[in-house]
């Protein structure tokens, strides 16, 4: 955090499995001090190494998820952190049961934002568009059940970045940037300039967080930092 922040960043997005054995006072001291904003908690760790699910057809698996991103929202809360969710959905669970859990999730605490990721077909056969998480947030009719637009994924299954920017709208809580190779921005063939366009279009004003491999070299990822975003027009 410290590097981050000498390197010229403002905020972080923290990576945890299991928020109940984080000192989240320790964190808080550790961001006054660096004054860096913590705006979002990733939760796919949970999925990779317990394998947990919110759309697992085995009734404990799913519990057991929607009790962890539950942990996640008390821990995000004093932060202002949205939670994301990405693969504790499931590769290849249930949509149904998807929905019941995203329901009893966001219900939990309303003034917690969940951030739902359109994840690459590779990754999930559930999800893998802006078009088709706008569907399933309508169903779940939460108001703070929102999308994370990420660029490595998008550049996947996407037709169209502007469009699918502006049909996020309102709805797009956090954005995660890599390029189409998922090294830094600028390492591939990502349009970031009509990307910045399309988020100023729609008036976005929420996180910005770089989720790429540190590639071509950690130093070229923190070189970033400066000029940002504007470094990405050209990019």
């Amino acid at each position: 955090m410290r590097r981050t922040a000498e390197a010229g960043f403002t905020a972080v997005e923290l990576a945890i499995t299991d928020p109940t054995r984080i000192d989240r006072e320790a964190v808080a001291r550790a961001l006054k001090e660096t004054g860096l904003l913590l705006v979002s908690i990733t939760t796919g760790q949970a999925a990779a190494k317990e394998g947990l699910s919110l759309s697992s057809p085995d009734e404990e698996t799913r519990e057991r998820a929607v009790e962890r991103i539950k942990a996640h929202m008390r821990f995000a809360k004093p932060f202002g952190a949205v939670v994301i969710v990405g693969l504790l959905r499931g590769a290849d669970g249930d949509r149904a049961l998807l929905i019941e859990s995203l329901k009893e999730c966001s219900a939990f605490d309303s003034e917690v934002k969940l951030a739902f990721e359109p994840l690459n077909r590779y990754e999930t056969k559930l999800i893998n568009t802006v078009a088709e998480a706008l569907d399933l947030i309508e169903e779940v009719g939460a108001e703070n059940l929102g999308i994370l637009f990420d660029t490595f994924h998008a550049n996947i299954e996407e037709p169209n970045f502007s469009d699918s920017i502006r049909a996020a709208g309102e709805r797009l809580f956090h954005v995660h940037l890599a390029d189409s190779n998922r090294w830094v921005p600028g390492s591939g063939h990502t349009p970031f300039g009509e990307i910045l366009g399309a988020l100023e279009e729609i008036g976005y004003r929420n996180g910005m967080i770089l989720e790429c491999f540190p590639k071509p070299s950690p130093e070229a990822m923190l070189s970033l930092a400066h000029g940002f975003p504007e470094a990405l027009r050209s990019r």
